[in-house]
C-alpha cells in the first residue's frame, strides 16, 4: 500500500528532518531577507528527482517545486514558510541561533525541514501519484503585507485545486494534531497615531498642550470598542503595544506617537474596529485641541478553512492509523494570524495543527525568546500531510 511505504520511508528519513531543522534553526534569516535559507532550499533539490523548480519566485526568495504524477489528476499544493523573527534566542540549545539578534521562534524551521523530507519522498514515489504535487516554499510570513501575496501575484496557485499547510504548535501536546473549520485564525489591522501637542515647562501646563494626557486618553477610551461596540458573541482584540511618550520629568511633552494592533473574526468586526479607532483617534483634536495623525492598515485577513476540505482532512488524518498520533481532534479558533488566509480566499484548502510541546520541563509560547519545539513533530508533521496528500493523488484517491 502506497501510504504504507510512505510512511516507513520517512520514519528512515526522521534523523535528516531534525538535521535541516537543526541547521535552519542556527541559520535564522528575518522576512524578506531570507536568502541564504532560499539557496539551502534550492541546493537540497539538486539531488531530488522533481519536475520543476522554480526560484526568487514572485521576486522575493520563495521556492516552488512541481511533483508530476504518473497519470492526470488533481493539482494540490502543501505550503512551508521559512523566515525567523527580530528576537534574541535565550534557550540555550546547541544549535541556537548564530545570527545577532535574530531567532526561529516559531517553529518556521520544523515546517520547512518536514516538507523538504516530505517533498524528497513524494518525488521517489511520483510514478505511484495521480495529479500533481506542488511544493511552495515561502518567505516572509511574520512580516507584512507577507510573502504569500507576492507569490499568489507570481501566479502560484494558478493551476491549484486545494491547498494544505500546517503549524506545529509548541502549546499544544505533541501526538495531538488539530483541526477547525470555517474562520480559524484571526484577520489582523496595524495603526500608528502621532499626536502633535506643544511642549512647554512642567511647571506651567496652561501655557502648554500635553501630548501624553491626550494619548492617555486615547488608550483609556479604546478599551471600550471592544466591550461597547463589538458584539459579545464575536471576537476583537485591541491594543496598544508602543506609546513613544519618553522624556524628561519637568517637561510637558510636545508630541507623542502611539502604535497599536487589532485582531478580529469577522469582516463585520473589522469594520467597526476601524471606524472606532478613527473616530476615537480624530476626537482628540476636538476635545484636546491636538493635532492627530492616524495610520491604519489592514494587513492579514481572517484565514478560512473550507469546512468540505477540513471535514475531508480531519477523516483522513483519523483513518491514516499513523502510529505517533494518539489524537485527532477539533481545537477552537487560534488568536495568532497566519498570511496563509489570503491562499484560501482564492482556493479551496484546510491549515491545520500538529503538537510540539515539549516532553518535559516548560514550553514557551510562539514568538518567545525561549519558545522550541518538540522535534517528534517534524516526522508527525510529514506523515499527516504525507496522508492527505495521498488522498488526493494517490492512486487509491479515485
Amino acid at each position: 500500500m502506497i501510504l504504507t511505504e510512505m510512511m516507513d520511508k520517512l520514519e528512515q528519513k526522521e534523523s535528516r528532518m531534525i538535521e535541516i531543522r537543526r541547521y535552519l534553526h542556527a541559520h535564522p534569516e528575518l522576512s524578506f531577507e531570507e536568502t541564504e535559507t532560499a539557496h539551502y532550499i534550492e541546493e537540497f533539490y539538486k539531488n531530488v528527482h522533481i519536475d520543476k523548480i522554480e526560484t526568487h519566485f514572485g521576486g522575493q526568495n520563495g521556492v516552488v517545486v512541481t511533483i508530476n504524477g504518473k497519470m492526470p489528476g488533481k493539482t494540490i499544493a502543501l505550503r512551508a514558510d521559512f523566515d525567523a523573527l527580530p528576537i534574541k534566542e535565550e534557550t540555550g540549545l546547541p544549535f541556537a541561533s548564530k545570527n545577532p539578534g535574530v531567532m526561529h521562534a516559531c517553529g518556521h524551521d520544523g515546517h520547512t525541514a518536514y516538507m523538504l523530507i516530505l517533498a524528497e519522498t513524494l518525488a521517489e514515489m511520483k510514478d505511484e501519484l495521480e495529479g500533481t504535487i506542488q511544493i511552495i516554499h515561502q518567505p516572509a510570513e511574520e512580516k507584512s503585507p507577507g510573502g504569500a501575496q507576492g507569490m499568489m501575484k507570481a501566479g502560484v496557485l494558478e493551476d491549484v485545486d486545494v491547498i494544505l499547510g500546517i503549524h506545529v504548535m509548541s502549546t499544544m501536546e505533541t501526538g495531538k494534531i488539530y483541526y477547525h473549520a470555517g474562520n480559524t485564525q484571526t484577520g489582523r489591522a496595524d495603526f500608528t497615531l502621532r499626536i502633535q501637542g506643544k511642549g512647554g515647562h512642567g511647571s506651567s501646563p496652561h501655557l502648554s498642550n500635553d501630548a501624553i494626557v491626550a494619548g492617555s486618553s486615547f488608550v483609556m477610551n479604546l478599551q471600550t470598542i471592544v466591550s461597547r461596540r463589538i458584539n459579545p458573541f464575536d471576537t476583537a482584540v485591541v491594543t496598544i503595544g508602543s506609546f513613544d511618550g519618553k522624556g524628561v520629568s519637568n517637561v510637558i511633552k510636545d508630541a507623542v506617537t502611539l502604535e497599536g494592533n487589532v485582531r478580529y473574526m469577522s469582516d463585520e468586526t473589522k469594520e467597526i474596529v476601524e471606524k472606532e479607532v478613527r473616530r476615537l483617534a480624530h476626537g482628540l483634536d476636538e476635545t484636546f485641541g491636538v493635532t492627530t495623525e492616524l495610520q491604519y492598515s489592514n494587513d492579514y485577513p481572517v484565514l478560512y478553512n473550507d469546512p468540505a476540505v477540513t471535514e475531508h482532512v480531519s477523516q483522513v488524518l483519523k483513518q491514516a492509523d499513523i502510529k505517533e498520533v494518539t489524537e485527532v481532534a477539533e481545537t477552537t479558533p487560534q488568536p495568532p494570524s497566519e498570511d496563509f488566509a489570503f491562499y484560501l480566499q482564492k482556493k479551496r484548502g484546510c491549515f491545520f495543527y500538529v503538537g510540539a510541546m515539549p516532553d518535559d520541563g516548560p514550553f514557551y509560547p510562539h514568538h518567545n525568546p525561549k519558545f522550541d519545539i518538540n522535534e517528534k513533530s517534524l516526522l508527525i508533521s510529514a506523515k499527516a500531510m504525507a496522508a492527505v496528500a495521498l488522498s488526493y493523488c494517490g492512486k487509491s484517491a479515485h
